[in-house]
């Protein structure tokens, strides 16, 4: 089997150099790397040319279209048998490809989707994240823990699908909002076998500030609802659970003054919320600071969620 791996990339020069090491560290498997440059002001071209000697790449420079589209340019180029995308700040662990390879090969996929993770040399702040975006406790359990791997929804930071399957299905039809699950749903709805390779994990490194993690998870809201657009049952009850938690935020003060009684349940299921958050964080990462972190960023994934999905809902 030959991979492409495409990978688009928007004034990242520094992060793609950190990803195209790791590729080229994969060992035992045929492939070929694209870049695609999504019509950046901070071009990566010299910053990468040195990796032609180690990996064969390719490089191409477009006018800014979405990182959607730009993985269809990706496509277009690509010669393999079997397509891979990955977003620019992820790094792959060694070994990936060739799990990702078994994996294909006795589970007969023709598309898969992969989880993220945090390295150990990632800051606190930076696992706290990664604990609010791969949590049961937030909305993570929907995104790479599921015990039905048939069930999952690939992502786009780590995913992919054969030459076969973009014969069929086509590539991506939106630039930039939840184009990833989109076409997911489109390839499963064609009859193909995508699932969740659990084993096929990359490290996830993101350097988001708290205010921008909080519009990324505003905007993941208001993805979820805009994919309905596409495919109306792609919004079920799970999605909705971040609106109720937001709205609960809202009403503690109300319920205080108008029921005395129900105040302490509510404030009572929060509280085992928030403190299995920082147990499993803090269990899960060996740190406290990690932990309470995490409390803060869970809370606020939840809530940008919700109110992304709350706007977007209210809009269509």
């Amino acid at each position: 089997m030959f991979f492409s791996i495409i990978i688009p990339v928007f004034n990242r020069p520094d992060e793609i150099v950190e990803l195209l090491e790791s590729i080229s560290l994969q060992e035992n498997i045929l492939f070929e790397v694209i870049v695609v440059e999504d019509g950046s002001t901070l071009t990566c071209k010299e910053r990468i040319a040195p990796f032609n000697e180690r990996i064969n790449l390719s490089y191409v420079f477009q006018e800014n279209t979405g990182q959607g589209f730009a993985r269809n340019r990706g496509i277009s180029l690509a010669k393999g048998d079997f397509f891979i995308f990955f977003d620019s700040d992820c790094v792959l662990p060694k070994g990936y490809l060739v799990k990702l390879y078994r994996a294909i090969q006795s589970r007969n996929l023709d598309a898969f989707g992969g989880p993220d993770d945090a390295g150990e040399g990632f800051s606190a702040f930076q696992k706290a994240m990664n604990f609010s975006m791969t949590s049961f406790w937030t909305t993570g359990g929907i995104r790479g823990k599921m015990k039905d791997p048939s069930k999952f929804q690939a992502r786009g930071f780590n995913m992919g699908f054969s030459r076969k399957v973009f014969d069929r299905v086509g590539g991506f039809i939106d630039p930039n909002m939840a184009e990833d699950i989109e076409i997911s749903l489109r390839i499963k709805k064609a009859g193909f076998r995508l699932e969740l390779v659990q084993e096929a994990y990359v490290f996830h490194h993101r350097k988001n500030t708290f205010v921008s993690f909080l519009r990324q998870s505003f905007q993941f809201g208001r993805n979820r609802v805009h994919i309905s657009t596409y495919h109306p049952d792609a919004v079920q009850f799970v999605h909705v659970l971040p609106v109720l938690f937001l709205l609960g935020l809202f009403a503690i003060p109300l319920v205080s003054l108008l029921s005395p009684a129900l105040f302490p349940i509510l404030v009572g299921v929060y509280l085992c919320w928030g403190l299995g958050v920082v147990i499993s964080s803090t269990w899960g990462n060996r740190s406290i600071l990690v932990g309470t972190l995490a409390f803060v960023t869970s809370v606020g994934q939840l809530a940008a969620y919700g109110a992304g999905f709350l706007r977007q809902w209210l809009y269509k």
